[in-house]
């Protein structure tokens, strides 16, 4: 990881501090440093800042630039189910078993590599690897995402994320009766200690609030609609788990014991935001692919073998 370190001096007081950093390093467009400002990649005196802070004398100005995986990206043609698309977004329905962006473990195959093939016009902001990526999904979470065209739709749905006014409503099948009809969890995320492959509730974490609403019981299960409020990595399947509801399926926050699904049930149904050019209100919707429907229906009509 490449660390630039910047002291601000007496004739760049007051200046912005994209501005500042853009003028140290012409490579990287004022653009690309915003977004790193607003993800936390760019800190002044370690703690993070505005796009439109000033800086001041003695600030010290720090950019960590993650290091990019040397991997050939190949365009695949991989029959993307697109749901909407036009110059400056396009909204797609990604397939259960997708990976969002290649890396060394997963270097074809993904919605990127798809990506690639559908078309050549996406924004360059997260680099080779991520090019159009505004926002994820797990690998076995199906359903829903936005791709950026260009670099100021990218900007755009970006702030939109960042300001909490993207709708994104998933539907989650989970273990055990929850007895309220709807609720709101509001508990910090962050990196688990003991394992930092997965994320856990603690007191150094980010925010993270969601909300949630029954849709039907069954027993010991519970089919229910979440609404992200923010968005940290995992952050439904972590909360579920923390009220004591984990999602059926799931392989690392889930029961020893649950159904085998190949993965957590859980479906980004629900796709809502201003077009980055008109402004205009889009939502879109997607139903949960077959085999959640067809597995919510064995649930539903308690069939004692859940495993078949």
């Amino acid at each position: 990881m490449e660390i630039l370190r910047i002291k601000v001096l007496e004739e760049d007081e007051g200046s912005r501090i994209d501005k500042v950093l853009t003028t140290s390093r012409p490579d990287l467009s004022r653009t690309q440093i915003q977004l790193w400002i607003k993800e936390g990649d760019i800190l002044v005196n370690e703690r993070k800042v505005k796009p439109n802070y000033r800086v001041k004398i003695g600030d010290l100005l720090t950019l960590e630039e993650p290091e990019l995986e040397e991997l050939d990206i190949k365009a695949e043609d991989l029959d993307l189910d697109i749901v909407y698309e036009d110059s400056d977004v396009l909204v797609v329905n990604k397939r259960r078993g997708m990976v969002v962006h290649p890396a060394k473990a997963h270097a074809s195959g993904t919605l990127v590599n798809g990506l690639m093939h559908h078309c050549t016009d996406l924004s360059g902001i997260n680099g080779i690897l991520r090019p159009g990526i505004v926002h994820r999904t797990d690998k076995d979470t199906s359903g829903l995402l936005m791709v950026a065209k260009n670099d100021k739709a990218h900007i755009s749905l970006v702030n939109q994320l960042v300001e909490k006014t993207v709708k994104r409503v998933y539907t989650a099948l989970v273990h055990g009766h929850i007895a309220h009809d709807k609720g709101t969890i509001d508990a910090p995320i962050g990196r688990d200690q003991r394992d930092r492959q997965s994320m856990t509730v603690t007191d150094k974490g980010k925010n993270a609030i969601t909300h949630f609403r029954v849709i039907e019981r069954f027993g010991d299960f519970t089919l229910v609609e979440c609404t992200l409020e923010t968005g940290r990595t995992h952050q439904i399947r972590v909360h579920l788990k923390y009220i004591g509801n984990p999602l059926v399926g799931d392989p690392k926050y889930g029961l020893k014991e649950t159904i085998e699904f190949g993965g957590q049930v859980l479906h980004a149904g629900t796709l809502g935001f201003k077009h980055p050019e008109t402004l205009e209100y889009m939502e879109f919707t997607k139903e949960p692919p077959a085999d959640f429907k067809a597995l919510v229906d064995k649930v539903r009509n308690n069939i004692d073998k859940l495993e078949e």
